[in-house]
């Protein structure tokens, strides 16, 4: 008989009807695994990364839950954005806990727009939150975008001879390529524009989508990881952030806070190994904080 087993929830947010799976070990535990999940996709994630995730810790004794936002996957209700599921997060902590008996807080786990989501919910304010764990952070503006690529591919290209070889062949256009290097440098100008959010719910712009998110973190005490992969635009732009930003820096500079590389990953930590990795790499980091028990 396996040591855990999955079990589906449902659970109330805002009068509509929100699906989780827990995947739960047979021994109790006192802090769990929530996936908040970037979208849009549903609760299995991309090639199933938050099923395996949360079958890995569960099998490691920490219960692991998934679920979807409303208006996704099994929930129901007219779709959200990651800017607003603050009601669908707290729902899902509180459905959680009711689930998994011994259970008396949640790490939040989330990737891209799902860790942008993490750092946007009031955890400060939520005892129920110890912890969380952000990969790829998504703090998307149009200016952030242009300049990522003006770095890490333009230049890159620019520096390829086998780039104007293909030039001087007629194997490119001139037109087209220096056209679009052209408008990435005026973006690239603009200023931190504000990001935009393909939601059908709407929320209120109060700053750009980093300042916001670094200043949900910001007011937080709680240990906290970033992962980064090493072949992902969204990571290098999060990184560029960082770097410009003090209060990007003030943050991820503090006490308890971890940051890791996975240099051959991609965005979704799609190639062989890699899911396992951050699966392994979020486990030794619960145990390294008092989360977890080997």
């Amino acid at each position: 008989m396996s040591d855990w087993h999955d079990r589906a929830v449902m659970f109330d947010c805002a009068g509509e009807s929100l699906v989780g799976i827990v995947s739960a070990p047979r021994a109790p535990a006192e802090v769990g695994v929530l996936v908040v999940v970037g979208g849009p996709q549903y609760r299995a994630g991309s090639h199933r990364q938050f099923v395996l995730l949360a079958r890995y810790l569960a099998a490691r004794g920490i219960p692991c839950m998934r679920f979807d936002y409303r208006g996704m996957g099994d929930a129901t209700g007219p779709a959200v954005s990651f800017e607003a599921v603050n009601e669908d997060i707290d729902a899902s902590i509180g459905a959680f806990l009711k689930a998994q008996s011994g259970l008396r807080q949640v790490v939040l786990w989330g990737l891209c727009d799902g860790a942008s989501a993490v750092c946007l919910y009031p955890a400060a304010t939520d005892k129920r939150v110890a912890a969380s764990v952000l990969l790829n952070p998504w703090v998307h503006t149009e200016a952030g975008e242009a300049k990522v690529f003006l770095k890490h591919y333009y230049l890159q290209r620019l520096t390829d001879p086998a780039f104007w070889k293909k030039l001087l062949g007629g194997q490119v256009s001139l037109l087209r390529s220096f056209g679009s290097l052209f408008s990435l440098l005026r973006a690239a100008g603009g200023g931190a524009s504000k990001s935009s959010s393909p939601a059908v719910v709407k929320v209120e712009d109060k700053g750009s989508l980093p300042e916001r998110m670094v200043k949900g973190l910001a007011s937080r005490t709680e240990p906290l990881a970033v992962f980064l992969s090493g072949r992902d635009y969204v990571a290098r732009e999060f990184e560029q952030v960082m770097a410009s930003s003090p209060d990007w820096r003030s943050v991820l500079g503090s006490k308890g806070v971890d940051v890791q590389h996975f240099p051959d990953a991609d965005h979704t930590f799609s190639g062989v190994g890699e899911s396992d990795a951050v699966a392994e790499a979020t486990f030794r980091w619960l145990l390294a904080n008092g989360f977890a028990q080997a």
